[in-house]
């Protein structure tokens, strides 16, 4: 392989794959969001509530279970250690999206197309672990275009280079980061028609 010899190339590719982590990149967008829509105190407030009852748990989840040796990495790279990873990530979604409806009367759609594509994610899983990091970064890419076509263009770029190191650090073939990102382009797509 190409990057095999080059130790650089894997530190480079270790840290970009981590800086843009799933969790981390979501943040980073629904931050943004609600630095955008100027009310503080209330962006404050949703800011909060994604991190408290989506992003903490979802990260302590994952560290309790490497810690103890459920899951051999806190990437979760193996297929049958996915599973459980899913099901927690989807239950930690449709809680938000419940606690979320009760206190703002509304749903939001950048979180329901986010279960939509957790769940085809999940039953993916089943045939193919396709790549989380790409899939999701490429959704975050299309939520930024439809927030701002520039940072949504260089977050897709952003995507496919985590892809791309997906490969190098062997976390995936060519084929599951090429069924993630086929499943994240669907999803975005229909939420960038339909929403």
């Amino acid at each position: 392989m190409l990057f095999k010899e080059s130790s650089f190339i894997l530190k480079l590719a270790k840290f970009f794959t981590n800086l843009f982590n799933p969790l981390f990149s979501l943040l980073l967008y629904f931050f943004y969001v609600q630095i955008k829509v100027g009310d503080f105190n209330e962006g404050l407030k949703q800011f909060l509530l994604l991190f408290f009852i989506l992003i903490l748990p979802i990260s302590f989840w994952i560290y309790k279970r490497v810690k103890s040796g459920k899951y051999s990495d806190a990437d979760v790279s193996d297929r049958k250690e996915r599973k459980t990873l899913y099901y927690f990530i989807i239950a930690a979604l449709t809680i938000y999206i419940l606690i979320n409806y009760l206190i703002t009367n509304k749903f939001e759609t950048e979180i329901l197309y986010l279960l939509f594509l957790l769940i085809i994610m999940q039953i993916s899983n089943l045939f193919i672990k396709s790549s989380m990091h790409t899939a999701l970064n490429i959704y975050v890419a299309a939520l930024f275009f439809a927030q701002n076509h520039y940072l949504g263009i260089i977050w897709l770029i952003i995507s496919l280079i985590v892809g791309f190191t997906r490969i190098i650090l062997k976390k995936h073939t060519l084929q599951e980061v090429i069924s993630g990102a086929i499943i994240a382009i669907v999803v975005s797509s229909l939420f960038l028609n339909f929403d």
